[in-house]
């Protein structure tokens, strides 16, 4: 299993209910598919350039253990959840 690190910036207009969802649904998924090392909830912050017409975002970050071809699954969620304006996925160093 490889180690990875993904952020993802949320809309900073959406509901704590709304929020938790997109957490809950992302951190479900890396629990099927590996291990959960680290969550940090990063809050809203301002975002170095306007995203989808938005100046702030709403940061959170997980790192996780999981086998490389569940990269492709979670970054798909990523792009068809609403919520989420932008992400990034890295492979941390083992």
């Amino acid at each position: 299993m490889n180690k990875y690190e993904t952020i993802f910036i949320m809309k900073p207009d959406i509901t704590q209910e709304q929020s938790n969802s997109v957490i809950s649904k992302v951190e479900n998924y890396i629990k099927e598919n590996g291990t959960i090392l680290k969550t940090e909830n990063k809050g809203i912050k301002k975002l170095a350039y306007n995203v989808k017409n938005y100046s702030q975002g709403y940061f959170y970050l997980i790192e996780f253990e999981c086998e490389s071809k569940a990269i492709c699954e979670l970054e798909r969620i990523y792009r068809i959840t609403d919520e989420i304006m932008k992400f990034m996925t890295i492979k941390k160093d083992k």
